[in-house]
């Protein structure tokens, strides 16, 4: 098998989130949000309807039929534990976190790695990022 020749499906657009604060007007903007909130690799901000705040990382989203049984399920950044939200109890959502993925894409990592070799660096290899 040739890996030429194979049909290769695009890959998905990275939109820059970090710090956008989403219209939750109607409720396709609710559920469009939180499916870009479960995808980015950041910390989100939650306000609550009652006021509270969560901030966390969404790992786990559920569309329901309506917006009372929709939830998104987030591990707060201050506490050992998981908390479920029914987006009808949601007021605001903000991208607040650095989104550790961007810019980390397998095309950027070739792009450097060449760069690299061009300048006539050796030991060159995929390295993690130190995190902050």
């Amino acid at each position: 098998m040739n890996p030429d020749t194979q049909e290769v499906a695009a890959g998905r657009e990275r939109e820059e989130l970090e710090g956008w604060i989403p219209e939750l007007a109607s409720e396709a903007e609710v559920n469009e949000a939180f499916e870009k909130a479960f995808d980015y690799r950041g910390d989100v901000t939650l306000t609550l309807k009652d006021g509270r705040v969560v901030e966390g990382y969404v790992f786990d989203r559920r569309t329901g039929s309506t917006l009372a049984e929709s939830v998104v399920r987030i591990m707060p950044a201050n506490e050992p534990t998981r908390v479920s939200v029914p987006y009808s109890e949601i007021a605001a959502l903000t991208f607040s976190g650095r989104d550790t993925a961007a810019g980390k894409s397998f095309e950027a990592w070739v792009r450097k790695y060449w760069e690299k070799k061009m300048a006539g660096e050796t030991n060159i290899g995929i390295k993690p990022e130190a995190l902050d």
